[in-house]
């Protein structure tokens, strides 16, 4: 297994393939670096160096019980880039790693750095309040957290029904892909996972958004019922100085696993523009 140690000790897992333009890809909660199988085999197979990690408290890293925030997940991320030496990237992040990726852009990508991509991201911001009238509410997100805390096992196989879209009617359930959800959730380590929810869902990325100079590309599906593109994704676009917003009618949040072949060729399209 590829790891490093960064400055707190804690030991992060990444996978690192492939030579050419590297391309970073941050995960979302509760998963781990396998979430990315389908672009990873993708993009390396169109000539890309590939990277991909568990965030701390997710996968492969330390079980961490301190440290679960997004100031702490960005600057992971820039102690494992500089190891890796990873200059020109392409920076993906999904959900969680959505804002993750932002974070880290704003505060340590410059030089680094040469897009980025937010795939049904939590940006700005989830939460309602009086700024985000359309927010979600706080309940929500304590539900997933008494959930987490009590049940873990049970609801993190409940929530790939609507993460995947497979409540709506018709859909094409696949066992494998909610077989292998639960599978990455409960690799992890269930106080990292606990304390994240309150990273995914309150922290703001407004300003982090606002600052960034370079091309981003905002994917967000129609039908997600885990974050709501009108919240997110509308509003993101908008904030960003160089953005690109897609929305795709009746996709869901799980859509780079769902249809990885669509997401995939708009992204190789963005990063080739």
């Amino acid at each position: 297994m590829s790891t490093i140690t960064v400055k707190d000790g804690t030991e992060i897992y990444y996978k690192d393939w492939g030579t050419g333009q590297p391309i970073f890809f941050h995960h979302g909660w509760p998963l781990s670096a396998d979430d990315w199988d389908a672009q990873m085999m993708f993009f390396l197979d169109q000539g890309y160096r590939v990277i991909a990690y568990d965030r701390r408290g997710h996968g492969r890293s330390t079980q961490t019980y301190t440290g679960n925030e997004m100031d702490t997940y960005a600057a992971d991320v820039a102690e494992l880039t500089a190891f890796l030496d990873l200059k020109d990237a392409i920076h993906i992040g999904h959900s969680t790693g959505g804002g993750e990726a932002i974070r880290y852009v704003a505060k340590y990508g410059k030089n680094r750095v040469a897009k980025a991509v937010l795939i049904s991201a939590v940006t700005p911001y989830m939460i309602v309040d009086e700024n985000n009238p359309n927010g979600v509410p706080l309940a929500v997100f304590d539900d997933i957290r008494f959930n987490t805390a009590n049940n873990r096992s049970q609801f993190y196989h409940d929530i790939t029904f609507p993460f995947y879209g497979y409540n709506r009617e018709g859909a094409n359930i696949k066992k494998g892909i909610q077989d292998n959800w639960w599978r990455q959730g409960m690799m992890g380590g269930i106080k990292a996972h606990y304390d994240c929810i309150k990273a995914f869902s309150q922290t703001n990325f407004t300003e982090d958004l606002k600052s960034v100079e370079i091309p981003v590309l905002v994917l967000h599906g129609e039908d997600d019922q885990i974050v709501p593109y009108s919240t997110t994704a509308l509003k993101a676009a908008e904030l960003l100085k160089n953005g690109k917003l897609i929305t795709y009618p009746g996709l869901c949040h799980g859509m780079p696993t769902t249809d990885a072949e669509r997401i995939n060729l708009d992204i190789l399209d963005f990063i080739k523009s």
